[in-house]
């Protein structure tokens, strides 16, 4: 199974040019059953690297287009009355897919966001008092432009933790972006020309393979020094939820397991300690004021808890 994934990995990052680091985190979140949001401004490749995701798992793939007079109707779908045959029929709505793409999601109200947000955790979907469930394989990744951006609904950070990981898309260096455009330019970019290197079904088996990943006593202890001391931090006004923790271990297994190992090591904590973080924690007014980010804020406290040998 592994192998498949590598394989899969490696079409990948030649399918998606420049962001390697968060092309391995996204892999880890779909392997972990979470959602990821992403950040970045407008242009970087965001649609194209999940849409590449759907075709090479040989997954469905929906992309919704968030603005402000979206409402959750047309997310989850809804229900019409049939004249020709006098009966209500429920019309099923773009969420019911394997990856769904909630592009701009904080262009949209608290009301259009909350109906995506439900269906992320609860994983099913209630149309007109009916209960409809979401596939095995189901796979939200949200974008959202910078806050300063205008026109913006901000989510609320108790939404946030939602998510496993936030990531940030930032500009490729020089020559990366030279590679990409000359690939558009000379072959052209459609999503139709990747491949589907593995299916649904041996997805699904790689995903029971990852929850046999060690976790040693030691490494879960270390998880959550660093979760508590998010709480403890004169820098954080907020700190990390439980949720945090059990996020963090989970998609440590998946990481370990995209490396080669069936064990986890205080180094794969760290690797997805700040997508799982950043999103989770708000800092102190003054420690804004001084112009620290939450990444900053994040290695330095990662980097003050003992590993564990």
């Amino acid at each position: 199974m592994r192998n498949e994934l590598t394989s899969l990995l490696n079409r990948y990052e030649q399918r998606i040019i420049g962001q390697s680091m968060n092309l391995k985190l996204l892999l880890s979140a779909i392997l972990t059953g979470g959602h990821v949001l992403i950040e970045g401004v407008p242009g970087t490749g965001k649609t194209q690297m999940v849409r590449s995701l759907a075709t090479l798992l040989g997954g469905t793939f929906n992309r919704i287009q968030f603005t402000p007079d979206l409402l959750p109707s047309d997310i989850t779908g809804s229900t019409i009355y049939n004249m020709k045959d006098g009966s209500f029929q429920t019309l099923k709505g773009p969420i019911f897919t394997n990856i769904l793409l909630a592009d701009e999601i904080n262009r949209t109200p608290a009301k259009t966001q909350a109906a995506l947000l439900e269906a992320m955790e609860e994983k099913q979907v209630t149309i007109q008092g009916e209960t409809y469930p979401l596939a095995d394989v189901f796979f939200v990744v949200a974008t959202q432009n910078p806050i300063e951006f205008e026109g913006t609904y901000p989510l609320p950070e108790a939404q946030q933790d939602r998510f496993l990981f936030k990531l940030h898309v930032d500009f490729p260096s020089f020559e990366e972006e030279t590679n990409i455009l000359k690939q558009v330019l000379e072959f052209g970019y459609e999503a139709s020309n990747d491949e589907k290197v593995i299916n649904i079904e041996t997805f699904l088996a790689i995903r029971d393979e990852i929850e046999q990943v060690t976790l040693s006593d030691e490494v879960m202890e270390y998880i959550m020094k660093i979760v508590r001391r998010t709480r403890e931090s004169e820098s954080i006004r907020f700190g990390a939820s439980t949720r945090a923790a059990i996020s963090i271990g989970k998609s440590a297994r998946a990481w370990a397991y995209i490396t080669g190992r069936d064990y986890v090591t205080p180094d794969d904590i760290k690797m997805v300690a700040r997508p799982g973080l950043r999103h989770r924690i708000q800092l102190s007014p003054h420690v804004e004021l001084e112009g620290t980010t939450i990444d900053q804020i994040i290695e330095e406290l990662v980097g003050s808890i003992p590993v564990p040998r």
